[in-house]
């Protein structure tokens, strides 16, 4: 990849988390929500939402006798906000092999992020070609259960640790500002330092990618 295009990788991803950090700010405060899918008809259109079986893990929560839904309201909202995102992404913003969200209603950035780095694909992580959906992103960025922020910002400092012990000398530790956890990475994003596309730092992602907690892997 050239400098130019890691450039605008590196911003995008630090772009991303700006973004969110509000949204976290928001969530620290009042609270938020999550999502999942499954399809029975693989024959549908290339657009359509695969739905998730009938369980107490999907959308719609199962009900018992013996007590309330095993899933959070606040969950299934998420889930259902983000779900309408990927579908607009899918329709609107041109990007019909867009990921469905994880069973956890978050997004898969690493697939997102393939997307986005292919020639003329990079509105794939910011709501599409002129923002087209970007109303249904902030949707779904609002509805985000309320995240453990000190939780949140040792997942961070964890996965930023591994990646220097893993040859990415020069990636920084997040921060905390007013009670938010901040992600670190490159340390110098309006013109970076780091090369994302190398075998090193492709080799260190993958061997630190289980120190991010779920929903913070496009983040840092």
């Amino acid at each position: 990849m050239s400098l130019k295009t890691t450039s605008r990788v590196t911003a995008r991803r630090r772009l991303r988390a700006l973004v969110m950090v509000p949204v976290l700010a928001f969530s620290a405060a009042c609270g938020g929500g999550d999502d999942s899918a499954d399809g029975t008809d693989g024959a549908k259109r290339n657009d359509a939402i695969a739905s998730v079986p009938d369980t107490p893990s999907a959308s719609r929560p199962a009900k018992s006798d013996s007590g309330p839904s095993t899933r959070a309201e606040g969950k299934s909202a998420f889930y259902d906000a983000q779900l309408k995102y990927v579908q607009c992404m899918r329709v609107k913003g041109g990007y019909k092999d867009f990921p469905d969200p994880k069973l956890s209603g978050y997004l898969d950035w690493g697939k997102v992020g393939e997307i986005s780095s292919r020639p003329g694909q990079m509105e794939a992580s910011k709501g599409g070609k002129n923002g087209v959906c970007f109303p249904e992103m902030e949707q779904a960025m609002s509805a985000e259960p309320k995240r453990d922020q000190q939780k949140a910002y040792e997942s961070m400092l964890a996965h930023a640790t591994c990646m220097r012990d893993n040859g990415v000398s020069r990636f920084t530790n997040p921060t905390m500002s007013g009670g938010v956890a901040v992600p670190g990475g490159d340390p110098s994003p309006a013109s970076p330092a780091l090369d994302t596309e190398s075998p090193a730092y492709k080799q260190a992602r993958e061997a630190c990618g289980t120190k991010l907690l779920d929903g913070l892997d496009g983040m840092q």
